[in-house]
């Protein structure tokens, strides 16, 4: 057989298995799977709950440091290390050069916020929202910042290194 006919036959091969495979091999008078396929729109996620301010002071006893943040909305330098955040709004805050190492951030809405110089390494973000935040020199390494989204952050000078960044959006550094 020449080299032709062979891929030819490999060709329709091919072909036969892949059309069933897509197509299935439905008996007649069976139901079928629907095999319609309608394009895929990757957007972020829809936005989660937002965790109410008495269950983030429960999650985190004795800090007058989140006391603070959560009353002013404003905690320059504080030390919030290891705190648990997660959900919360934390909307248009101020936590500028704010330690942060280890807190639980995960799904948190800092849309707007200020953490220009903030220390978050090792901090998980993931899924996050960080629109439009000042992110100035701030300390990201090791960090889980999977689908974390960044649009119109201003990461100048940010570190990033060993950062989990798989399916960040619009991070421009």
């Amino acid at each position: 057989m020449s080299l032709n006919l062979q891929g030819k036959v490999l060709a329709g091969a091919i072909a036969i298995i892949s059309s069933t495979l897509i197509l299935g091999c439905a008996k007649a008078n069976q139901p079928t799977a629907n095999t319609t396929t309608a394009p895929i729109n990757f957007v972020p996620a829809a936005p989660q709950p937002e965790t109410e301010p008495q269950t983030i002071a429960q999650n985190n006893p004795n800090n007058s440091s989140l006391d603070r943040l959560l009353s002013t909305r404003e905690c320059v330098g504080c030390d919030l290390q290891g705190v648990d955040l997660e959900g919360a709004n934390l909307s248009g805050v101020n936590l500028r050069n704010a330690n942060l190492i280890n807190a639980d951030l995960e799904k948190v809405n800092l849309r707007n916020a200020n953490l220009s110089g903030a220390n978050l390494s090792n901090a998980d973000l993931a899924e996050a929202n960080l629109t439009g935040a000042n992110l100035r020199g701030a300390n990201f390494q090791r960090a889980d910042l999977e689908d974390t989204i960044f649009t119109n952050a201003d990461v100048a000078g940010a570190n990033f290194q060993g950062a989990d960044l798989e399916g960040v959006i619009d991070l421009r550094q």
